[in-house]
């Protein structure tokens, strides 16, 4: 296995994680124009993306281990920055970039989730408060066992 290898896996995955992060924008848009319909489709899209981002990154666990294998490193992590730290030179540049593009589009997107997280629970939030002012609540109806008592008077003043 050669770093080459590894680079293009990183780069398959980079532009996976770009396409996911166009995926998630619309689906920022859909939250805030309640496109329910356009919501599903882009998570049908978006599970795809994920089963792909999943075998892509299982062949980069494994072309990662081999290359370990090869360089008879055993006893370490087996991830990209380990590979970084004990390579040099073009190999090295190279992996390195496409790390760091891999990086900042997994920030991108994880930002852009995390807008989305808010959309939605703010949307639940509106919903609940929708709801609540629809149904009355169970103390301030009129029917029910509680009675107010009128104060009690006898017929007899005891002062006099």
């Amino acid at each position: 296995m050669t770093i080459d290898t590894m680079t293009t896996l990183m780069n398959k995955l980079t532009q996976l994680h770009k396409s996911l992060l166009t995926v998630s924008q619309a689906k920022t848009e859909a939250l805030k124009y309640n496109g329910i319909e356009e919501m599903q489709k882009l998570l049908q899209q978006e599970r795809k993306h994920v089963q792909a981002v999943k075998q892509i990154e299982k062949q980069r666990a494994e072309a990662a281990a081999e290359w370990f294998e090869e360089q008879g490193y055993t006893a370490q992590e087996q991830t990209v920055s380990a590979m970084l730290e004990l390579l040099s030179g073009e190999e090295k540049e190279e992996l390195q970039r496409a790390y760091e593009a891999l990086i900042f589009v997994l920030s991108d997107l994880k930002q852009q989730e995390a807008l989305n997280a808010e959309l939605i629970q703010q949307s639940m939030q509106f919903i609940h408060l929708s709801l609540n002012t629809l149904e009355p609540s169970i103390q301030s109806m009129n029917y029910g066992n509680q009675r107010q008592e009128a104060p009690k008077r006898s017929l007899f003043d005891s002062k006099a």
